[in-house]
């Protein structure tokens, strides 16, 4: 897939985690019907090798579907394995290297400037800043669109719908979301709540500012 171009048409991931794998799995198919295209399922959810094997037969085999959280290579093998067609990872290691070599493009974490040179050399796809809040919020990805005006960053960490808009008006492709989007809707929340916060957070980054 082409996720640097994904990104850029839908400006929004939904991080999806866990403690109940058929919550997770509800949470995953309620998103994508709500029209949420970029879903990524964390590794480190209640069996989300799992819910990606079951979402990706549900789902078909077009729809964009991610593994996050992933560290090792053996989680890009692991993952590839059970569907998934793109990783996303926290920082820079052996995930990035060996979800590349199986095809799978990278949203790679980075914070630095450092990072994003090596993420760079890395091959990645696109760049995950994270933590977004911590590292500064908006400014912070403002700053970074200076020397790396080409770059595809998607700030990821305390983006609630304010911060979606206001990451997106700093020059940020897109934005990763999970808890402010998700709730408790992988725990066994309401699935209703969910696609009303979906609907809220498509709006949101549908209308912000490029």
């Amino acid at each position: 897939m082409d996720l640097r171009a994904a990104l850029a048409a839908h400006r929004l991931v939904a991080i999806v985690r866990g403690n109940d794998a058929d919550a997770a799995l509800h949470t995953v198919l309620t998103l994508a019907d709500e029209g949420v295209e970029l879903i990524e399922v964390s590794l480190t959810g209640k069996d989300a090798l799992l819910v990606i094997e079951r979402a990706r037969a549900a789902l078909g085999p077009d729809r964009p579907l991610g593994a996050g959280t992933v560290l090792t290579a053996d989680d890009a093998v692991a993952a590839h394995r059970a569907g998934a067609d793109f990783a996303v990872t926290p920082g820079l290691g052996e995930g990035v290297v060996a979800a590349r070599e199986r095809g799978m493009p990278v949203l790679a974490g980075v914070m630095t400037p450092t990072d994003v040179i090596t993420a760079r050399t890395l091959g990645a796809a696109a760049l995950k800043i994270f933590p977004a809040a911590q590292a500064g919020g908006p400014a912070y990805v403002k700053a970074l669109r200076g020397p790396f005006p080409h770059e595809v960053l998607v700030p990821v960490g305390g983006v609630d719908e304010a911060a979606a808009r206001a990451h997106l008006a700093a020059g940020a492709t897109a934005v990763g979301v999970g808890s402010p989007l998700i709730g408790d809707a992988a725990d066994g929340g309401s699935l209703d709540a969910l696609r009303a916060r979906a609907r809220a957070f498509r709006a949101a980054v549908r209308e912000a500012r490029p």
